[in-house]
């Protein structure tokens, strides 16, 4: 049994997945259900998906599916139709195609290994948080350490003192945990990404900028999800 915003929310969902197959942005849901403020958002998305309604897709920002919806909407219905979520920046409303998956390195005989490129990452002030190929490309095996990698062109100077620059394309190992210290992906409130070095404070997440115009920026620990780990960068001139 739902409440009624849990209904409201699911039906705006699916609704905008078959619209446009991606699903509508927290901001989006906020202001559809006439909610005061994300964390409300938040608690709904959660009891859809401990009832099975849903299910928020690993490694992917914003990326829901909707498995079933109630049998008084559509009696008998399953499972909806699985969607692609986008690219980050610049292509909202547009359909890609699906995601290769991320690769593991392989030492094989020394031949390049490919992987994906995710979009863009903000070294800067968050962006949506990464979502879809865009492209790949191939590195030679010693750059990679083992385990799955993906690649992300940098927008923004945040990072400038950890001698990243922007359109950089940083290398990073997924991984979902981190070692104060490390510049990892993370994933703010489900919905936004960025470049930073992890740090810890108490119980905190700290996401410290590598550039003093930048402030460091403090969060719960349940508001930040780490994506992956930097391993490398391509840089081109």
């Amino acid at each position: 049994m739902l409440t009624k915003k849990q209904h409201e929310l699911l039906l705006f969902i699916h609704e905008r997945l078959k619209e446009s197959g991606i699903p509508p942005s927290f901001d989006e849901m906020k202001e559809a259900l006439d909610l005061a403020s994300k964390s409300g958002i938040h608690r709904l998305i959660t009891a859809l998906e401990e009832r099975g309604f849903i299910r928020r897709l690993p490694n992917r920002a914003r990326a829901l599916e909707v498995l079933r919806l109630p049998d008084s909407i559509a009696p008998g219905l399953n499972s909806m139709k699985k969607f692609s979520p986008s690219v980050i920046e610049g292509s909202l409303g547009k359909r890609q195609p699906a995601p290769a998956r991320l690769q593991a390195a392989s030492n094989d005989a020394g031949s390049p290994v490919e992987i994906p490129v995710m979009g863009r990452i903000a070294a800067g002030v968050p962006i949506e948080a990464i979502q879809h190929q865009t492209h790949a490309i191939a590195l030679p095996p010693d750059m990679l350490s083992g385990g799955e990698h993906y690649a992300l062109e940098v927008k923004g100077d945040s990072m400038i003192e950890a001698g990243i620059l922007d359109g950089d394309t940083v290398i990073i190992r997924n991984a979902s945990t981190a070692t104060p210290g490390d510049i990892v992906v993370a994933l703010v409130d489900e919905e936004e990404a960025t470049l930073k070095r992890f740090r810890r404070k108490g119980d905190s997440i700290a996401l410290e900028a590598a550039n003093p115009a930048y402030e460091t920026r403090i969060f719960g620990p349940d508001r930040v999800k780490v994506q992956g780990k930097l391993v490398g960068l391509i840089r081109r001139y």
